[in-house]
């Protein structure tokens, strides 16, 4: 056990020299998720067994975050600015580097079990090296794996009364679980090291992401080099990516609980969630023009149409920053008790946030206290605000300063006196969110670290165990967690649906693995388990690829994430499938109905050819319409475009940096064939600018003066991209 002190240091190679001092040279180094990886160590770590090849050293984590590069020429030119824009002040992740340009040493190994989407579709290594795990399964597999060491950047404390203890913040979703299976490795006789690097940057988080410092065994601290976080930019939110939010949105109870996932489908339910409260007339003039109630009878039951005057309680494994603008709206605002008995009073109506005479008979009568009052009733009463925290349990009585009080509940006298002298207002210690961790945008992290304190204590960060099933944890039981999660929405994304009711989410038919299955089956197994619960998948009704329009609800698929007898509930821009306890034919009907109308009859042919489909059904005219044309009609709806913008919560792009993005995607588009690449390249060398229209352009480009023929060529492919993207609002407004 770590009683001591940690070993507190300056510089990060002697905090290696400690490390190695402390386990040897073959380190099993566990790192959390995403961004409260301890850059400055795990990089002079790395340093060292890049310089030392007899240090074996084995990475294992997940979402190690790099800046974007690009790969082509006009990418890189694109995103250069960019990235030295946004991380130009963050020390690269050097074995992430690595990693990507295959070029780590034979003595490094680097295993993570989610990767960021995408990332490493092509790197052979990092397929092999894959782990496919579960979120609440990772802790297991790490030490499976033979971790010996676990480092993490933690926020060092910026109150008075933080002294002596560290934030875990952004991370306290492994680490929490971790930290006390190293320690039995210990005490068994197997020398660990837990390791933490401060940086003022990191907000402070309290509740259970506030640890002993003492439960550290080295502590690198140097103020001098603390660096800026990590962002993730907001991504923008296209049309039907906003009607699935819309869609979502109609799926949430008042007074129920939220689970979101990030990307643009998760900030779309968020703007669409406040829209909803806050200007619920044009909410619900979209509503009404999509014929939700009609079509879609299952939000009747299970969602709603009205603003949110219990609030929502999130509970998610990730906290993303839509989940702070739900709290600015007033949406985010259900608290839940870490007591099963007093949060079970509060969902029957049995016990108000305000506290009165009648909250302690409630309490009495369900047997939470007894009369005459106990030194640990009344302990029990200060912690939760039924009384203040001056009150205190002395002789028997009842002591209030110099007061001193009789604790018969049966006693008028006595009432009185508590009433007037022992009762708190309401209660407190309630939470609108446990989160597992969390990276986001710039603009988040400053919301964090401006939070007033009454705010900050409302949300926990806590272990992604406690969050993601129902098991009982150290922080709370099965009986806690069904009592807090009450009508709970698990809304996640999917890549491909498969008409038998299986979801496509983390890898290809064949073996490559595109992300990782996360928590996503673990929040899916929950909402069949939680009374009222339901899971939400969404997804894009079509993708592009190499220059065709795809499908992504298909017959059937080489590769599943969750199995199709979970299949609970699915959204496209389209509409909303209930699949929950159907017949296969009602399964396959209800997808293809919310399916691309393009792809509807050839679903509906293979359905009918497989027996899973009677062989007489024809497609109803109402389910004909699924057009991109109707997606903009629903927009229009609203009646104002501002009401569902691209960027709701702000963006990290420029005006200039928005057009030459778009003209770039369509390039990108163009050429995804040969024929097409062609076509450009033909196209793009009579493109010009007689005008002078694209000056600042080009020179974001730096392409106002090209040398040589390759970026001459780039030159003319931005002219041309741009001659077909740009419009006049868009030229007018930059200009």
């Amino acid at each position: 056990m770590a009683k001591e002190q940690p070993v507190t240091m300056e510089s990060s190679a002697e905090c290696v020299d400690e490390l190695i001092r402390r386990v040897g040279k073959k380190i099993t180094l566990g790192l959390p998720l995403g961004l409260g990886k301890p850059v400055r160590f795990v990089n002079a770590l790395y340093q060292r067994a890049r310089d030392d090849s007899s240090i074996q050293l084995h990475i294992v984590t997940a979402l190690s975050l790099t800046a974007p590069g690009g790969s082509s020429s006009l990418e890189k030119r694109f995103l250069g600015p960019f990235a030295e824009r946004l991380y130009g002040q963050i020390p690269e992740l050097e074995y992430a580097r690595d990693v990507i340009q295959q070029k780590l040493p034979d003595n490094v190994k680097v295993s993570e079990f989610f990767f960021k989407a995408g990332s490493f579709l092509n790197n052979e290594t990092q397929q092999r090296n894959y782990v496919c795990t579960n979120y609440t399964h990772a802790v297991r597999d790490l030490m499976a794996l033979g971790v010996n060491v676990v480092g993490q950047m933690v926020a060092p404390p910026t109150e008075p009364e933080q002294q002596g203890n560290f934030s875990l913040s952004c991370n306290p979703d492994l680490t929490l679980d971790l930290i006390p299976l190293l320690r039995e490795r210990e005490e068994a006789g197997m020398p660990v090291a837990i390791v933490a690097e401060t940086n003022s940057h990191l907000p402070y988080m309290g509740n259970d992401a506030a640890v002993e410092q003492s439960r550290f065994d080295i502590v690198l601290e140097q103020a001098s080099s603390d660096y800026p976080l990590f962002s993730a930019p907001q991504m923008s939110v296209s049309p039907e990516d906003h009607l699935i939010g819309f869609y979502a949105s109609a799926m949430l109870k008042d007074g129920g609980t939220l689970q979101v996932g990030i990307g643009s489908l998760g900030a779309a339910l968020v703007h669409s969630t406040i829209l909803r409260h806050t200007d619920n007339d044009h909410w619900k003039k979209v509503f009404d023009h999509l014929g939700i109630a009609e079509r879609f009878p299952v939000v009747n039951e299970y969602g709603g149409t009205g603003t949110f005057t219990e609030g929502l309680y999130g509970c998610s494994e990730m906290m993303v920053d839509g989940f702070i603008y739900l709290m600015e709206a007033g949406v985010l605002d259900r608290e839940v008790f870490d007591h099963a008995g007093l949060q079970t009073l509060i969902n029957r109506g049995e016990l108000a946030h305000t506290v009165s005479l009648d909250t302690l008979d409630v309490l009495r009568r369900e047997k939470l206290i007894v009369s005459p009052l106990r030194a640990r009733d009344v302990e029990w009463l200060c912690r939760y605000g039924i009384f203040h925290s001056g009150v205190e349990f002395k002789g028997g009585r009842l002591r209030i300063g110099d007061q001193s009080l009789e604790p018969d509940l049966d006693s008028d006298d006595a009432r009185q006196a508590i009433a007037s002298l022992a009762l708190g207002e309401r209660l407190a210690g309630g939470v609108v969110l446990h989160g597992g961790f969390y990276v986001g945008p710039e603009q988040f992290y400053q919301r964090l670290r401006d939070l007033p304190p009454q705010d900050r204590q409302r949300i926990c960060m806590t272990s992604v165990n406690y969050i993601n099933h129902l098991y009982d944890h150290a922080f709370g039981n099965q009986r806690l967690k069904v009592a807090q999660r009450v009508h709970s929405r698990f809304v996640n994304s999917a890549m491909m649906y498969t008409l038998n009711g299986a979801a496509v989410s983390d890898g290809l038919d064949d073996g490559r693995v595109v992300s990782g299955v996360g928590g996503q089956y673990n929040f899916v197994a929950m909402a069949h388990e939680l009374p009222g619960a339901r899971s939400v998948l969404t997804l894009s009704s079509t993708r592009n690829s190499a220059g065709k329009t795809l499908s992504n609800i298909v017959f059937s698929y080489g590769h599943c994430t969750i199995p199709r007898h979970l299949r609970d509930i699915v959204i496209t821009e389209y509409g909303i499938a209930d699949l929950r306890g159907q017949s296969d034919e009602q399964v396959y009907l209800r997808l293809i109905r919310i399916a691309d109308s393009r792809f509807q009859q050839d679903l509906l042919k293979q359905a009918q050819n497989a027996g899973k489909v009677d062989a007489s059904f024809r497609l109803p005219p109402e389910w004909c319409n699924n057009t991109p044309e109707a997606i903009q009609a629903a927009i229009q709806a609203a009646g104002d475009k501002e009401v569902f913008p691209p960027f709701p919560f702000g963006r990290d792009f420029t005006d200039e940096e928005l057009r030459l993005g778009k003209a770039l995607q369509s390039l990108k588009a163009a050429t995804a064939t040969r024929r097409g690449k062609l076509a450009t390249l033909w196209r793009a060398v009579k493109a010009k600018d007689d005008q002078d229209r694209y000056r600042s352009l080009l020179e974001r480009m730096s392409l106002d003066n090209p040398r040589g023929l390759k970026a001459r060529l780039d030159q003319r492919l931005v002219i041309h991209a741009l001659n077909l993207t740009d419009t006049p609002e868009t030229g007018n407004r930059t200009a």
